[in-house]
């Protein structure tokens, strides 16, 4: 046989195996790069969690103080890694009862100082090693809703017979039922948004389509200190139905609205009696702002640097600063940390983009987030992506110093921003999270309390 024939006939028989087994290079590429970003972004916060308290840093490296909405992703993350194999049971369980003692334990009160928690409620922000208040920020209740999400989730998981999984449920319990949300009502419809010793109460309340659907129905649920059962109506009030870029849905311009509540409960086939008349559930309301948010980048009305079809992300994200630019024949109003982002309500955008906007989103559009968080790697390398997946944000159009090429990369890691890739990236790949919580009778209670009916939830009553 001629060297030629051997090499046609060897160049057939790989065409016809890797055919076969529906092999594709690029497939494989993905795979490898999400399986990498995955175990990246889980060591953000099996790494940094801070010793003394077991709470995970808002930011790194920037160490300014921890966050409570981040510890609640966090304590979710080490279920991830339990199943990752990442880390072991035994040492997911172990810094679960830790960080969940800490939380029991910690300092409560009406005083201004030195405190952790009051009604059950946590503080904004808390301070490395002792854990109270920072500074003047206030008690959060998303952020208690979002720690009291991780915290459920670590409840329902943890379901064996030993000591130490036993404390995980008997803690994640008491810390659950000692939360006052019929107080954080303050004697409205709706819920305040937090509450200081200073001055009392924030007159902001959660109302409307946003980030606290969750936070609602963890509320309604509760056997101890529940809200109202019309406060699901009150929330849904003032919900904003429009066209955005060709996708009809509730509007709300940051995508991290659209994410957070997904990455606990699985609104698949469920509908609250608003979605019932509307002929959607909430899973593809969030399909359709995914891809409403990635159609305006596409578009790119103020023509920013980078945009493309695979290069987009509107959230609430870190930025270069509050300084004002001269960019093409006009000016730019460049932000910090804002919540950007593009629906017929607002449109907060100042040509800074945040991997996690396509990171949360995977359930709900695989077929462009994955896209665009791989093109966001491979066309900025190191500058973007490295020990813990990706830094925060970036902007192409950030130009101070004409001398220097355009473009600001964040320097660090944020833990909200964080949890969505990691999570959501499990959730799409197996469905732990969203599995996991429909075994939790208080969230079961809520959705039911909220008025939700159909799919999983039908087969649950039953």
């Amino acid at each position: 046989m001629s060297k030629l024939l051997k090499y046609l006939l060897i160049s057939l028989l790989f065409i016809l195996f890797f055919s076969c087994n529906n092999y594709s290079p690029a497939d494989s590429d993905k795979s490898a790069f999400l399986n990498d970003l995955k175990k990246r972004t889980f060591l953000y916060f099996w790494e940094l969690a801070d010793k003394p308290t077991g709470q995970i840093p808002d930011r790194y490296p920037s160490r300014n103080f921890t966050s409570i909405a981040a510890t609640g992703f966090g304590l979710t993350s080490y279920l991830v890694g339990i199943q990752n194999n990442y880390i072991t049971r035994e040492e997911g369980a172990k810094r679960i009862l830790y960080a969940l003692n800490w939380l029991w334990q910690s300092k409560q009160g009406p005083e201004a100082s030195g405190i952790t928690c009051y009604k059950g409620f946590y503080y904004h922000f808390l301070t490395y090693g002792d854990g109270v208040r920072y500074r003047d920020v206030e008690l959060s209740t998303i952020d208690t809703g979002l720690l009291m999400a991780g915290i459920l989730s670590c409840q329902s998981y943890f379901e064996g017979d030993n000591e130490i999984e036993k404390k995980i449920r008997n803690l994640a319990d008491s810390l659950y039922l000692r939360v006052e949300w019929d107080w954080a009502m303050n004697g409205q419809e709706c819920m305040s948004m937090g509450w200081f010793p200073e001055r009392g109460f924030l007159q902001s309340q959660w109302t409307g389509y946003n980030e606290a659907m969750i936070l609602i129905i963890i509320a309604l649920g509760s056997p101890t200190h529940p809200i109202h059962d019309s406060a699901w109506a009150s929330w849904c009030r003032n919900y904003q139905w429009s066209e955005f870029y060709g996708q009809e849905h509730i509007n709300f311009s940051p995508l991290f609205g659209h994410q957070y509540s997904h990455m606990f409960i699985d609104f698949r086939g469920i509908r609250d009696p608003y979605m019932t008349e509307k002929g959607i559930d909430y899973f593809e309301n969030s399909r359709r702002a995914t891809y409403s948010n990635r159609d305006y980048g596409i578009d790119n009305p103020s023509g920013f640097n980078g945009y493309d079809h695979n290069i987009w992300g509107l959230t609430a994200c870190d930025g270069p600063g509050d300084i004002k630019l001269p960019f093409e024949i006009d000016s730019i109003q460049f932000w910090g940390y804002r919540a950007r982002g593009a629906s017929n309500l607002e449109i907060v955008d100042d040509g800074t983009l945040a991997p996690t906007a396509a990171g949360g989103s995977i359930p709900f559009a695989p077929e462009i987030c994955i896209d665009a968080l791989l093109s966001m790697k491979n066309n900025f390398g190191d500058s973007l992506f490295n020990k813990y997946g990706f830094k925060d944000a970036f902007n192409l159009s950030f130009h101070p110093d004409k001398k220097t090429e355009p473009g600001w990369f964040d320097k660090d890691y944020i833990g909200i921003d964080q949890g969505p890739i990691l999570i959501q990236l499990e959730n799409w790949q197996t469905g732990l999270i969203r599995d996991i919580m429909k075994k939790n009778k208080y969230i079961v209670s809520g959705l039911k309390k909220a008025g939700f009916q159909g799919g999983w939830l039908e087969t649950l009553i039953k």
